[in-house]
This record gives C-alpha cells, structure tokens and sequence, in this order.
C-alpha cells in the first residue's frame, strides 16, 4: 500500500510517497480502507521530531481518518466489512490502509461527504474532551484562539450550541468575519490588544474558560484574561514551550491552568470520548447546527502542498489529504 513516510525531522520536503505492507488488524481492531485523511497541527509537530507517536504506534503521520471497513479483528461485532466510518487514531493515517481499535472507530454523520468526515473525529473529539475536563458549563464565557481553524471553528459551535458567549482570536478583517458568522460573540484580532479588549467585551470579568492552541507565548497573557476561578486548558505549542507564569494572579483569581494531549490517552478513554461525541456532536453536525468553516483538499500524493498551505496560515477550516 501506500503510506507517506518521513525520511527525517524537517520541513514538507522530508515527506516521502512510499510502498509498505498494509497492516493487519489485531483483536479487538479494525482496519480500515482510507478514503482521505485529516491533516493537523500536531502532523506539522511530528514532522519536524517534536511529536512522536506512542510506543508500539506506526510512525506514520496522521491522527484521523475517514474510510471503509476492510476486516476485522478477532472478537469485533460491531462493525460489518464495507461499513463507511471515520476513526481517530494514535497515529498511520497518511496511508490507504490504516488499524484502529474499534471504539475509536465511528459512523460518519448524517449528511456528510466521506471525505468530509475526515476532518470532523479529531476536532470533535478535543474540543468536547477538554471542556468536560475544565468544566465547560452552559452560559459561561468561553475564549478560543485560533477561530478560524479546524479546532477554534468547532469550539465556537460548539460553546454557543451550550448557551455560552464565546470569544475568538484570528489575524485578519475576513477571518474575524467567518467567526463572527460561526457564532463568536466577541472576536479580536490578535495583533491588537486582545486582553484589553476581551475585558471591555465582558465588563472587566474576562473568561470563565480559555482554549489555547498557542502555549508559552500566551500564557501571561491568558491567566491575566481568566475570570475569577477562570480554567485555562492549554492543547497546543504553536507559540513555545516554556512560559513565565506569575502564580500571584493566578491564586488571586483561584484559577486553574491545565493541559492535556488526547493522542496519548489510554485506548478505553479514547473510546469513551468517541462515544460521547457520537452521542452528543453528529446529532448536532447532521442537522447543521455545528458545520465546517470550510476545507482545502489535496491528493495524497501533493502532501508537501497540503503541509505548507497548513503551515502558511492561511487557511479556514480543514486541510484533508484524499486517497
């Protein structure tokens, strides 16, 4: 099969179009025929050596798919071979054939293009496994940066689907526009002064939870925009690594600063996070109310392309690889 490979820590150029010999599923796994694939931020990361996959996980890149069942493993019942699905994975999407334990695997929504779908599991899957783990409750004030991409477009959804104000961060008048129309209450470009702004927008009170793809470079600048008892989950490292935090204010506001990593969640955490967005997000995607800001896709073949366009920062929405 094919599979993009990485000839070493770099830039797009190390991606490699490869032949390797399709995976065989396991017990209790399914393999799956991938239709295209999600690219992500934390395949930019991996790319370059600062994110590698789980012990025992192919090295492959890619951490959602979408696809059809093409076997199963020993004591999997639930899913029927031809079966559509997307899957979130630890890791081998970029390929034609790929092995997910089948409580990751999940039924494509009501509606959506198979190609579409791949996108959806990964955001979907972060954006509610994190605002259960801060707390995340109905009418709060919700601040996410990044609102214009694939997580940011979901959390905006997703928090006004709750009944909370939600503000956004994004760089220019037209991305600032798409979230207004996705739902934010408050958006602010990040080039100005976006924590004074946030204060105005709430009367001085802030943000009762922040959703930050950026880390160190806006740590400081995140505690000092939380609400008193404020919870700041960090899930990206765009902006760095290592941050000063000043742990006067935070205890002032009785503040939690927190971050998580879903990829590397054990496999019956994973599932139960698949589920419930089964249960609670596809209901909300059929019918329209959580839709995609929009999706740029490439052939697995021009996966360079599709990291660099990624990579620039100008994209809205989705990048998908498409097999």
């Amino acid at each position: 099969m094919r599979a993009v490979a990485t000839t070493e820590p770099g830039g797009p150029e190390v991606l490699t179009l490869t032949e390797v010999d399709s995976p065989t599923p396991g017990p209790g796994e399914v393999l799956i025929a991938v239709a295209a694939a999600g690219v992500n931020r934390a395949d930019l990361l991996q790319r370059r050596g600062h994110y590698p996959p789980p012990p025992g996980v192919s090295d492959v890149i890619g951490l959602e798919v979408s696809g059809h069942v093409a076997a199963l493993g020993a004591g999997v019942t639930e899913w029927v071979e031809g079966d559509p699905c997307v899957a979130l994975l630890a890791g081998g999407g970029y390929a034609d054939y790929v092995v997910a334990p089948a409580g990751q695997v999940a039924p494509v929504p009501d509606g959506v293009d198979l190609v579409t779908a791949a996108g959806l599991i990964e955001v979907a899957a972060t954006v509610v496994s994190n605002m259960d783990h801060v707390g995340l409750r109905d009418g709060e004030t919700l601040l996410v940066h990044g609102g214009t991409g694939g997580i940011g477009s979901f959390a905006i959804q997703y928090a006004k689907g709750r009944g909370c104000t939600v503000a956004t961060t994004a760089g220019s008048p037209e991305k600032l526009a798409t979230c207004r129309d996705l739902g934010a209450d408050i958006a602010l470009d990040y080039h100005d002064d976006w924590v004074a702004g946030l204060k105005d927008a709430t009367g001085g009170r802030g943000a009762d939870v922040i959703l930050d793809i950026m880390g160190a470079k806006y740590l400081s600048a995140n505690v000092a925009s939380l609400s008193r008892g404020g919870r700041l989950v960090v899930i990206g490292l765009q902006g760095g690594v290592k941050g000063e935090l000043n742990l006067n204010t935070l205890l002032g506001k009785n503040a939690v600063v927190t971050a998580t990593s879903l990829r590397f969640r054990p496999a019956e955490q994973k599932a139960a996070i698949v589920a419930r967005v089964v249960e609670e997000v596809w209901p909300l995607v059929s019918s329209g109310a959580i839709r995609l800001a929009g999706e740029r896709r490439f052939g697995l073949d021009d996966v360079r392309a599709a990291h660099e366009h990624l990579e620039s920062g100008a994209n809205v929405g989705k990048v998908i690889l498409t097999m």
